[in-house]
C-alpha cells in the first residue's frame, strides 16, 4: 500500500464545490493537479526540461488538451478504435490555456515546458475546458518551474439577461453569451468572447463579474503553493548583456529609427534587413572570429530589441505610427463582390496590407458537419475555414493542413458570424465559408468576418446582419500607455495586447484579447472597447456600400431547396421498409431528399421540377385517401375478384371489386382493364385500413369489350345474391 501525501483543497465556485488535490496521481512530473468539478475531472502535469534548449530564439512552451472518449463512456470510432490527433475542440481549448499562461514565464526563459490537459471524466453538464487554466496555472505554481502566477479562468453566460458564473451545458445553450475569461488577482490578462448583440457596457459587466469569481480561484491556488508548492529550479536566463545593448543603439538606433518609420511593410522591412546586415558586416570587422561568432546570436537579438524599442517610443511619446497613421486611423478600405464566377458567393476585402477573399459554397443537409467528441454528437450547419498560405506574408513556405493558428482564427471568424446565421428553418443549407488570406499585416481573422459577411450577402444568405471587426492594439511603459486602432503587424509583434472585436451595428459578436504584459486595467479595457465600436461601425458602412443588403435570388450555380414538413409519425412511412420508398422517391424524381427528426423534409435539386416532383410524392404518402375523391391511378395488379390500383404518386393502392369496375355486370376483370392501364378511382371506404376503390360512373376510364356485360343485368346487389345462395344452400338441405 503507498502512503500518499495527498494534499486537497476545495471552494464553492457557482454553487458547485470544486476540488484539487496533488500527491496521488502523476507524481514525477515537476507539478501535477487534479481538478474535480460536479462528475467532470481533469489531470493536469507541468513538465521542463532541465537545460536551456540551445540555438532558440523563443520560449519553447508546449500546451495539449487531450480529450479521452471514456471520460463520457463513449468508444472512439474509426477502425483502431483509440484517440488519434485532437479534435478542433481541443486545439481551441489547447490554444485558450496557453494564451493567458504564456506571458507569466520569466523574459528569456528557454528551458522546454509541456503542459497536458487529460480529460478524465465528463458528466455532460460541467466543461472541462473550464478547468484547464486552473489545473495549468496550479500545477505550474507549485512546481519547481519558474511561473509568476497564480493565475485562473472562468467561463460566462447571459441567461435571460442574467449573468451567470460556469454555466451548464443546458444554460449555455440559452446564453446569449459565451465568454471565457482568464486573470490574476489584480487585472484581466485574457478574454474569449462570443455573444448576440452584446453591448459594451454588459460585456465589461460580464468580464468583471468573472474576475470577482477568478480571485477565489487565484486564493485557492495561493494556499496551495503554501501548504504543495516546491522550490524553484535554478535557471539562466537568455538576456541581452548591457554592453552589446549599448553598443547597437550607438551605432544604430538613428537608422532604425528612420527605417522604422518606412511607408509600406516589404520596404520597411528591407530597411531593417539592410540594417542588421550592415551591422553584422561592421562588427565581423571589428572583431575576432571567434568572438564575432559566439556574440553574433546578440546582436541580432539585440537589432530587433532596437526596433522595438523605437516603434514603441515613436508611438508612445511622438505620437507617430509606422505608416504614418493617427492613433485612431483606420488603414485604406476596399470591399469588392461577384469575384469568382461560379462560386455561390465570393468577395474580396482589403484593408492596407490585409486581404480576404472570402467564398460561400451552399450544400445540403449531407454536407453537414458531423461533431464527435467527448459530448453529445451533433451537426453543424455552418462554418468557416481559414487559410493562411506563406505567400501571403511573402515567404517561401510548406503548405500542410491548418495548424492551430488557422484553426483558431477561423473559429474566432465563424463564432463572430453566428449569430447573423439564418436559422435551418429560414435558410434551409448548408453554408461552407472559406477565407483565402492573400496579403497580410496585421488582424487577418477581422478581414476574414469582413470577407465574409460580404460573400453571403452576396451569394443570396439572409443575413440578418452585417458584421465587422477590428483589431485594437496597447503600447505601454510605466503609467503612460497608448491605445492604437487598426494595427498592423508590426504593431502587434512589438505592442502588448492584441485586441479582437466583432459585431453590428447593435452591438458586441466576438471579443478576443490577448496581452503580453501581466494585465490590463478596467480603464484600458473601456478606452479599447470604445475604440473598437467606433472603428466597427466605420467599417460597416464600407460594407453596405457594396451591397446594402443579402441579395433575394440565390447564384445559378446554386442548389435549389425547399422545405415541408411532416407528421413526425409518418416519417416511417417516406423513407419505407429499408429505405425503399426514399430511394423511390429520389430515382423518380432526380431530387436529393434529406428529412430530420422533427417532420422537416428538405429537398434540393437544381432543377425546380425535380423539387416539385419529390415534394408531390411525398405530400401524397403522408396525405390519406378522401373518401369520395377522385383519383388517377394504374392498375398495377389483376385477380379474379377485381383489379388493384396504384394511386396518389403511387404511395397508395386499393382494390377496385369486380362489381365496382361498371354499372353494368362484368363478366371477367380482363375485359374492363389490363395491367398498367391508366385509370380514375373514386375512394369509396375502407375495409381493414385497406381502401376500397370504385369506377362506376367514373368519367375518363376505359369502356369493357364488347359482349363483357352479361344481359340483363344492369347493376349486381351483393345482398340479393347472398340471399340467393344462401336460398340454394337451403334447399340442397331438404329431402322429400
Amino acid at each position: 500500500m503507498h502512503n500518499f501525501n495527498i494534499i486537497k483543497k476545495s471552494v464553492e465556485i457557482a454553487g458547485r464545490t470544486l476540488t484539487m488535490e496533488t500527491g496521488r496521481m502523476a507524481k514525477q512530473a515537476n507539478g501535477s493537479v487534479y481538478i474535480t468539478y460536479g462528475d467532470t475531472a481533469v489531470l493536469v502535469t507541468a513538465t521542463a526540461s532541465k537545460e536551456a534548449r540551445e540555438g532558440t530564439d523563443f520560449f519553447p512552451l508546449t500546451v495539449d488538451y487531450v480529450e479521452k472518449m471514456y471520460a463520457s463512456g463513449k468508444i472512439p470510432g474509426g477502425f483502431f478504435k483509440r484517440e488519434a490527433r485532437p479534435s478542433t475542440n481541443a486545439t481551441l481549448n489547447a490554444r485558450l490555456i496557453d494564451r493567458p499562461i504564456r506571458p507569466l514565464f520569466p523574459n528569456g526563459f528557454r528551458n522546454a515546458v509541456h503542459v497536458v490537459i487529460t480529460v478524465l471524466s465528463y458528466d455532460g453538464e460541467n466543461d472541462p475546458g473550464v478547468l484547464g487554466i486552473l489545473g495549468a496555472s496550479a500545477a505550474l505554481s507549485i512546481s519547481d518551474i519558474p511561473f509568476h502566477g497564480p493565475v485562473s479562468g472562468i467561463s460566462v453566460g447571459l441567461v435571460d439577461g442574467e449573468i451567470v458564473i460556469n454555466p451548464t451545458v443546458a444554460q449555455a445553450i440559452e446564453s446569449d453569451l459565451e465568454l471565457s475569461v482568464a486573470a490574476t488577482h489584480s487585472s484581466i490578462v485574457m478574454i474569449e468572447a462570443g455573444a448576440n448583440e452584446i453591448s459594451e457596457e454588459k460585456m465589461k459587466e460580464a468580464i468583471y463579474v468573472g474576475h470577482d469569481s477568478i480571485k477565489k480561484l487565484v486564493e485557492l491556488q495561493e494556499e496551495f503553493v503554501k501548504e504543495a508548492g516546491k522550490e524553484k529550479m535554478e535557471i539562466v536566463l537568455d538576456l541581452i548583456p548591457e554592453d552589446i545593448m549599448g553598443k547597437i543603439t550607438a551605432d544604430f538606433e538613428a537608422k532604425v529609427k528612420e527605417a522604422a518609420v518606412i511607408l509600406g511593410k516589404q520596404a520597411r522591412t528591407d530597411a531593417f534587413t539592410a540594417i542588421k546586415n550592415e551591422m553584422l558586416e561592421k562588427y565581423a570587422e571589428e572583431l575576432e572570429e571567434d568572438e564575432f561568432a559566439e556574440k553574433v546570436g546578440m546582436f541580432k537579438k539585440a537589432h530587433e530589441e532596437l526596433i522595438k524599442k523605437s516603434v514603441r517610443h515613436a508611438i508612445l511619446y511622438n505620437n507617430h505610427r509606422a505608416d504614418g497613421r493617427k492613433m485612431d486611423d483606420i488603414r485604406p478600405i476596399t470591399c469588392e463582390i461577384d469575384i469568382l464566377p461560379r462560386v455561390h458567393g465570393s468577395a474580396l476585402f482589403t484593408r492596407g496590407e490585409t486581404q480576404s477573399l472570402g467564398t460561400v459554397t451552399l450544400g445540403t443537409a449531407r454536407d453537414q458537419q458531423i461533431i464527435d467528441g467527448i459530448g453529445e454528437e451533433y451537426k453543424k450547419p455552418y462554418y468557416l475555414h481559414y487559410n493562411f498560405p506563406p505567400f501571403s506574408v511573402g515567404e517561401a513556405g510548406f503548405m500542410r493542413g491548418p495548424g492551430r493558428r488557422e484553426l483558431g482564427h477561423g473559429a474566432l471568424a465563424e463564432r463572430a458570424l453566428l449569430p447573423m446565421i439564418p436559422s435551418v428553418d429560414d435558410f434551409p443549407y448548408t453554408l461552407r465559408l472559406v477565407s483565402e488570406i492573400l496579403e497580410s499585416n496585421g488582424s487577418s481573422s477581422m478581414a476574414t468576418v469582413c470577407s465574409a459577411t460580404l460573400a453571403m450577402m452576396a451569394a443570396g444568405v439572409p443575413l440578418k446582419k452585417p458584421v465587422a471587426g477590428i483589431a485594437n492594439g496597447l503600447i505601454m511603459e510605466g503609467d503612460k500607455y497608448c491605445v492604437l486602432t487598426d494595427i498592423m503587424g508590426l504593431e502587434d509583434h512589438l505592442g502588448d495586447m492584441d485586441f479582437k472585436v466583432t459585431g453590428t451595428e447593435d452591438g458586441i459578436t466576438a471579443m478576443q484579447m490577448d496581452i503580453k504584459i501581466e494585465g490590463i486595467s478596467k480603464d484600458v479595457m473601456g478606452i479599447a472597447l470604445e475604440k473598437a465600436k467606433i472603428a466597427r461601425l466605420y467599417i460597416l458602412d464600407k460594407i453596405v456600400e457594396t451591397i446594402a443588403k443579402p441579395r433575394t435570388e440565390l447564384a445559378d450555380t446554386a442548389p435549389r431547396i425547399e422545405s415541408m414538413k411532416i407528421d413526425p409519425e409518418k416519417i416511417g412511412a417516406v423513407i419505407g421498409s429499408g429505405g425503399k420508398m426514399i430511394k423511390h422517391i429520389i430515382e423518380v424524381s432526380g431530387a436529393e431528399v434529406n428529412i430530420e427528426d422533427d417532420g422537416t423534409v428538405n429537398v434540393s435539386s437544381p432543377d425546380g421540377k425535380s423539387i416539385d416532383i419529390a415534394k408531390k410524392i411525398i405530400t401524397d404518402i403522408v396525405t390519406d385517401a378522401e373518401i369520395g375523391a377522385v383519383y388517377k391511378g394504374t392498375v398495377s395488379r389483376i385477380e379474379a375478384y377485381g383489379a388493384f390500383v396504384k394511386f396518389m404518386s403511387d404511395t397508395k393502392e386499393g382494390l377496385v371489386h369486380v362489381s365496382e369496375l361498371h354499372t353494368g355486370r362484368i363478366n371477367s376483370v380482363t375485359d374492363m382493364v389490363k395491367l398498367d392501364d391508366e385509370v380514375n378511382v373514386k375512394v369509396i371506404g375502407y375495409d381493414r385500413g385497406k381502401v376500397k376503390l370504385s369506377m362506376k360512373g367514373v368519367e375518363g376510364n376505359p369502356e369493357p369489350k364488347e359482349g363483357a356485360i352479361s344481359e340483363g343485368n344492369v347493376e349486381r346487389r351483393p345482398r340479393d345474391n347472398d340471399r340467393n345462395r344462401s336460398n340454394r344452400r337451403d334447399s340442397g338441405n331438404r329431402r322429400y
